[in-house]
C-alpha cells in the first residue's frame, strides 16, 4: 500500500480508509490466528490522520483542552501544518504522548469519576490507531458484546436479555467490575494485543499512551501503572480487548456444550445449568437456566476469569437476582410478572426510577426561575432535545405510563415557568398567548410531547454485521 500520498481532502480520505479497513477486516476474519506486522505505515498514512482529525475536531470534546491548553476546535486554518508535524514526528520516532488532564465528574451516589483528557495531538493519533485496529479486533469480538462497537446499540443488549430471560434463563448475575478502566492490567492487555498485532512500533505507541501518566486537578502528575484513562479515543477499544476475555470464556462454553437444543436438554437432565452472557462495556449480565447455586458458582467463575486482566468484581454491586424480582440494566428495569387480566407471566422492560429522576432533574433545571429571562421558544428549543433523546431511548420498553407522567411533569414545569415570568398576567391571558389547546407553543416552536410517541418493541438481532462485511471492494 502506498502511504506517501499527499494530504487528501476528507471525502478521498474516508474512501481510502474504508477500503483499507475492509481489507484488514477480511484478512482478520479469514485468518483467526493471523498477526499483522505492517500497520505503522497505515497509522501514519495521511488519509488515516485526516479522518482521525476530522472526528476529533467534530465531537463534543473538541472544546476541551489537554495539558497543553490547545482545544481541537481552535485549530481552524492550520490543519495541514498540524498533521504534517505529527506525521513527521511519527516517522522519525520522536512522538511522545503527554499526560492526560484529569477532570472529575460526579457519579451516581455522590462519588466522582476521573476522566483523562489527552492533548489534540494525542487524540488524533489515538483516532488513527483506532481506525487501523478496530476492523482487526472486530473480527474476534463476540456477539454478546455490545458497548462501543460499530453497529451495536444499548437496545441490542437489553433486547438480548429480554429474549433469554423469557426462555427459562431465570437467574441473573448482575456483574459490576470495580474501577474497570483504572485497574486493567497493562501486561494482560498488551498480551492480548500481541495475539493480533505483530508490529512492534504500533505496540510501542499503545504502551506509551498507557504509560503517559495523569495530571490531576490539583496539579500533581501521577504515573499510570494500570488502566486505560476514560476519555481517550482509544480507551473504549482497549477496554473491549481486555474484557473480551470474559466473552470468550462464556461464549466458548456455550459453543462447546450448549449451542444445540439437545445438548441443553441433556445438561438439564444431568442437573447442569445452561447460561448466556450479555455485556455492554464494563456492565454485564450472566443469565442462568438453573438455580441460585449455579448462579453463585458462575459468579465466582467470572471473577476468576476477570482476575487474569487485573480486574475485580464489586462485592456490593455484583448481585444475584431472580427475574421475578427484577433488576436494572442500562437505564431499564427488567422484570417478569403477570399481564393485567391474564395468568401468563411475561418479561417487561421499563425506564428505571433513576432514569426518570434524571430527566426530571434536567427539565426542572432548564425550566427554573433562573432561566425566566429567555423567551418561551428558546426554552422549548432547550427542552426538546432532552425530552426527545430520553424518549427515543426508552420507547422500546413498556414506557407509556412513564411517558404520560413525563408529559404532565414537563407541562407543569413550563406552566410554572410562565407564571414566574409573567407574574402580573392572569391565567386566561397566559393560556391565550402561550398555550395552543393547553400545550406550550409560540412562534412555531412546539414543546415535544413524550406521551405522543408510540411504543415499538426492539427486536433482538441474532447477528449484527460490521460496517465492512458487505463492502464489495474487499479483495483477499
Amino acid at each position: 500500500m502506498n502511504t506517501d500520498a499527499p494530504w487528501p481532502d476528507l471525502y478521498e480520505a474516508e474512501q481510502r480508509v474504508l477500503e483499507i479497513q475492509a481489507k484488514l477486516h477480511q484478512w482478520a476474519t479469514d485468518g483467526p490466528g493471523r498477526r499483522f506486522d505492517d500497520l505503522f505505515n497505515l497509522v501514519a498514512d495521511p488519509a488515516f490522520l485526516v479522518v482521525a482529525w476530522d472526528r476529533v475536531r467534530g465531537n463534543r470534546g473538541a472544546r476541551t483542552a489537554g495539558v497543553d491548553g490547545v482545544k481541537p476546535r481552535s485549530i481552524v486554518f492550520g490543519r495541514v501544518a498540524f498533521l504534517s508535524r505529527l506525521r513527521e514526528d511519527l516517522k522519525a520516532g520522536q512522538f511522545r504522548p503527554l499526560p492526560v488532564r484529569e477532570k472529575l465528574i460526579p457519579k451516581k451516589g455522590g462519588k466522582l469519576r476521573g476522566l483523562g483528557i489527552p492533548t489534540a495531538r494525542d487524540r488524533t493519533l489515538q483516532g488513527a490507531l483506532k481506525l487501523v485496529l478496530e476492523p482487526i479486533f472486530e473480527a474476534d469480538f463476540k456477539l454478546c458484546s455490545h458497548g462501543f462497537r460499530p453497529g451495536h446499540r444499548a437496545q441490542d443488549a437489553i433486547a438480548e436479555i429480554h429474549h433469554f430471560t423469557s426462555r427459562s434463563y431465570e437467574w441473573v448475575v448482575e456483574g459490576d467490575i470495580k474501577a474497570c478502566f483504572d485497574e486493567i492490567s497493562h501486561t494482560g492487555l498488551m498480551g492480548r494485543l500481541r495475539g493480533r498485532i505483530g508490529d512492534k512500533r504500533v505496540l510501542a505507541l499503545i504502551k506509551a499512551f498507557l504509560k503517559a501518566g495523569v495530571l490531576s486537578e490539583d496539579g500533581v502528575e501521577r504515573d499510570t501503572v494500570t488502566g486505560t484513562p476514560q476519555g481517550g479515543v482509544l480507551s473504549p477499544l482497549l477496554s473491549n480487548v481486555a474484557l473480551s476475555v470474559l466473552d470468550e470464556h462464556f461464549v466458548g462454553a456455550w459453543e462447546q456444550a450448549m449451542n444445540k437444543p439437545w445438548r441443553r436438554e441433556a445438561r438439564r437432565r444431568k442437573g447442569l445449568a445452561n447460561y448466556r452472557l450479555t455485556r455492554y462495556a464494563d456492565d454485564w449480565v450472566l443469565m442462568v437456566a438453573g438455580d441460585r447455586a449455579d448462579a453463585e458458582r458462575l459468579r465466582e467463575e467470572a471473577a476468576m476469569v476477570l482476575s487474569t486482566m487485573g480486574l475485580r468484581l464489586s462485592e456490593e454491586k455484583t448481585r444475584i437476582t431472580h427475574i421475578d424480582e427484577g433488576f436494572d440494566f442500562l437505564g431499564m428495569h427488567i422484570q417478569r410478572h403477570k399481564k393485567r387480566g391474564a395468568q401468563k407471566r411475561h418479561v417487561y422492560t421499563y425506564p428505571t426510577r433513576a432514569a426518570l429522576a434524571s430527566v426530571k432533574a434536567k427539565v426542572k433545571a432548564t425550566a427554573s426561575y433562573r432561566t425566566t429571562n429567555q423567551t418561551l421558544p428558546v426554552l422549548i428549543r432547550r427542552l426538546n432535545p432532552v425530552l426527545r433523546g430520553w424518549v427515543n431511548y426508552h420507547r422500546h420498553g413498556a414506557s407509556s405510563k412513564a411517558f404520560a407522567y413525563l408529559s404532565a411533569y414537563t407541562w407543569r414545569r413550563v406552566w410554572l415557568w410562565l407564571r414566574r415570568k409573567h407574574r402580573k398576567v392572569n391565567t386566561k391571558d397566559l393560556r391565550r398567548r402561550y398555550l395552543n389547546g393547553w400545550w406550550p407553543e409560540q412562534e412555531g416552536a412546539v414543546l415535544f410531547n413524550p406521551q405522543a410517541v408510540a411504543i415499538v418493541r426492539y427486536r433482538w438481532r441474532a447477528s449484527i454485521e460490521t460496517p465492512w462485511a458487505t463492502m464489495t471492494s474487499v479483495t483477499a
